[in-house]
Parts: C-alpha cells; sequence; structure tokens
C-alpha cells in the first residue's frame, strides 16, 4: 500500500499507478461546465465586435480599441480583484463577476453610441478579471491536492473548446444583427451563474472559511518563492506568444509572407488549437504523477521552437504543421503551469492577489506582445518577430531548470510484511 504526500497532506493513491483515484467533487463539475459555456458566449460576440463598433461610424482603429480596453481593464482592475477575494471570498466575487459582465453585454446590445459601447465593454473587462482570479482561487481551493493537474487539464479543456465553437456559432449569428450575439451571450453568463449556484448550493467545500481560521497568502510571500517568479514569467510569454501574437500576427503572415488566402489563417489557428486539446488533459492527469516541471519545461520549449519556426515556414503545409506543433508545447504545459500556482498557495490557502499577479502577467503580455512584436515584424521581418516570441518562451523553459518542483511527493511503503 502505497500513500502520497502532497503539500504535507497525504493523499489515498492506486498502488499500481501512483495517482489520486477519487473522483472529483460535483462542484468542481459545475464550475468547469460554468466555464465552458463563459467561453462559448464569449466566442460568439468575438467576430460581431469589430464590425458592431465599426457600424456607429469609427475608423479601423477605434474599432480596433474596443477589444483592447477590455484587455486593458482586465489588467488594471486585476490587483483589486485579488484584494476582494482576499476579503470577501472566491464564490462571491464569482457571481458578481459574472453578473457583471452579464448585465454589460446585455446593455451592448441596446448601445446608441461608440462611446456607450466602449464603457459597457469596460465594465465587461472588470467583470471578466473578477470572475477569472476568482474561479480560478474557487477551483484550487476544491481541487484535491492529488488531481490539481488533472482538474486544470480539465478546466483549461472546457475554455478552449467553448473558444472553438463560439467563433463558429458567432458568425453564423450575425446574419440575424450585429446586436444578437450580445443578447444569447448575456443570456448564456446568467446560465452559468445559475450552474455554479446549483453546484455550489449547500457545499462544504465551496463554504467560505471562518475568519479566524482563513490562512492567507499575500505577494510578497509568493515572490519569495523561486518558482513564483518563473510562474511569472511563463505566464507573460504565454499571454505574449499564445494569447498574443499569434492572434495578432498569423493572420498577417499569411497573406504578407505567404502570399495565401487570408482563410489559411484561421485553419492555422485551428491548428493551433487542435493540437492544444490534443495533448492538455493527458498533460495535466500526468503531471499529478510525474510532477509539474517536465511538463513545464518541455512544453515551453516545444512551443518555443513551432512559434520560431512559424516566422521561416515555406508553405501553408509547414505553416499548419508548425502550428500544430505549438499548440501540442502549449498543451504540455498550461495545465502544468496552472497546477503549479495551486501547488504554490495550497488547498487551505485564500491567495488573491497571488493569483491576481498570475493573471495579470498573462493580460500584460497579451497587450504588449502584439505592439511589440508587431513592430519588430514591420521593422525587421516576420521570421525575427517571431524568433524573437520564441525566445520569451524559451527563458521561461529555462527558469523553470533552476527552481525546486512544486509538487512535492513522498512515497512512504506502509503494506504490512514488506521492509526496506
Amino acid at each position: 500500500m502505497f500513500e502520497v504526500v502532497v503539500d504535507e497532506r497525504v493523499e489515498p493513491v492506486s498502488p499500481a499507478s501512483g495517482v489520486d483515484t477519487r473522483r472529483l467533487p460535483v462542484e468542481i463539475w459545475g464550475l468547469i461546465l460554468a466555464a465552458f459555456v463563459i467561453a462559448l458566449g464569449f466566442g460568439l460576440v468575438a467576430p460581431a465586435l469589430p464590425q458592431y463598433a465599426r457600424s456607429f461610424g469609427v475608423g479601423v482603429a477605434a474599432a480596433s480599441a474596443i477589444v483592447s480596453t477590455f484587455a486593458l481593464m482586465r489588467l488594471l482592475f486585476a490587483p483589486v480583484s485579488g484584494r476582494l477575494v482576499q476579503r470577501l471570498g472566491e464564490r462571491a466575487v464569482y457571481v458578481t463577476g459574472v453578473l457583471v459582465v452579464a448585465v454589460s453585454t446585455g446593455a451592448c446590445a441596446l448601445a446608441q453610441s461608440y462611446w456607450e459601447l466602449i464603457v459597457l465593454r469596460s465594465l465587461g473587462g472588470i467583470g471578466s478579471t473578477m470572475f477569472t482570479v476568482s474561479s480560478l482561487g474557487l477551483v484550487i481551493r476544491m481541487s484535491p491536492p492529488g488531481q490539481r493537474g488533472r482538474v486544470s487539464g480539465l478546466w483549461s479543456t472546457s475554455f478552449l473548446i467553448g473558444s472553438l465553437l463560439g467563433p463558429l456559432l458567432g458568425g453564423a449569428l450575425a446574419r440575424f444583427g450585429l446586436r444578437v450575439p450580445f443578447v444569447i451571450y448575456s443570456v448564456a453568463l446568467l446560465i452559468a451563474i445559475a450552474l455554479v449556484y446549483w453546484s455550489l448550493r449547500g457545499s462544504e467545500l465551496a463554504t467560505p472559511v471562518r475568519a479566524e481560521n482563513i490562512r492567507v497568502m499575500g505577494l510578497r510571500q509568493a515572490l519569495a518563492r523561486p518558482a513564483y517568479w518563473a510562474v511569472l514569467w511563463s505566464s507573460f510569454a504565454e499571454g505574449a506568444a499564445v494569447f498574443g501574437v499569434r492572434m495578432a500576427l498569423v493572420p498577417l503572415l499569411v497573406v504578407e509572407a505567404l502570399h495565401a488566402a487570408p482563410g489559411l489563417a484561421g485553419v492555422a489557428l485551428t491548428m493551433f488549437a487542435g493540437g492544444d486539446m490534443a495533448m492538455m488533459f493527458a498533460a495535466g492527469r500526468l503531471s499529478d504523477r510525474w510532477g509539474r516541471k517536465p511538463f513545464l519545461i518541455m512544453g515551453t520549449l516545444v512551443c518555443a521552437i513551432g512559434t520560431t519556426a512559424l516566422g521561416m515556414a515555406p508553405s501553408a503545409v509547414w505553416l499548419l504543421g508548425l502550428s500544430f506543433g505549438a499548440g501540442i508545447g502549449s498543451g504540455m504545459f498550461t495545465p502544468a503551469l496552472q497546477a503549479a500556482v495551486a501547488d504554490i498557495i495550497g488547498p487551505d490557502t485564500r491567495g488573491g492577489p497571488v493569483l491576481a499577479g498570475y493573471q495579470m502577467a498573462s493580460d500584460l503580455g497579451t497587450v504588449l506582445g502584439p505592439v511589440v512584436v508587431g513592430m519588430i515584424a514591420q521593422r525587421v521581418s516576420f521570421g525575427f518577430a517571431f524568433g524573437v516570441t520564441g525566445g520569451l518562451l524559451a527563458l521561461a523553459a529555462v527558469a523553470w531548470v533552476f527552481v525546486p518542483e512544486t509538487l512535492r511527493w513522498t512515497i512512504v511503503r506502509t503494506a504490512a510484511g514488506e521492509s526496506g
């Protein structure tokens, strides 16, 4: 009989595999399903949003600012969200955040001017960072320590599938009017609130901890751990490469460097998502057994190589293959990175500012990446620009080589009659 000690807690495991075999709590499944609904709804409005902004008679730059404003408000409000989680608890902040996004998104469908729309989307960004930080806090607190990687893989996969399906549905719905996707997204968010309420009602796991029993981790405590610095850099690199540069520059690379049809960009982005999804769930589960570092190091290196090579792709076939390969790398390190954050905070600790710092690093990369790397592509070349992006990921892999494993375990042999 074996037992695994994770973060000083003993978890029952399968003797054959060394992996926790208990079923996940129903509360976790409720949050995962809600994450899918939220991502699906966000994807619904993504294709319509720039066109909707343009319908108010503004230029391309102003229409693009609608997207940037949402990301900027997420970045600016993240520290406040962290403090709210620390003070009010994850559940209250989660529900409030989703409700803010639901109301502001529904109001977008009634906007009568560009400035009304940009204010409403800014409010949506505030609500978005509230439920992002708090939902991650809930998942960390309710996940069995021996299954954090598995939960992170499921969590990330649900977001990814929703993000893939959302734009397809949004593009089809846009034909019924540019305001329709906003109404549907608002309803989807209300459904997400209902799912979370149903799964958490009467839950002992989700019950707010009494104030005198709360252990908290501040940002200064987290920064004292080398692993958290590696988390911040990895999150920044992921935001820049995966969420920023990939979305902004791949479409330009297709048209201006490969001289291919614009539709190829959509296929390339889908191939990346396919590689991501193919690896994410398995990597999350295996990181619970083998540790986070192998997947963080190998995943970021694979993604770095694929991203660097994208800028030198000689043909459409190479572009699609490299996109799939970079997606595999992303799928390897994403759940391990989220699980590493959970390891650092621990299951019985409230770490709002720590989660906010993690989220802010990603948002900062998403905001700066396309701008800085786009300037490099314009002044030097696409090859050099994607090489710089891959370098950010490679540095994250190097950082993880020198920091301790966040999943700490000890195998203890306790079966009767066995010795040594």
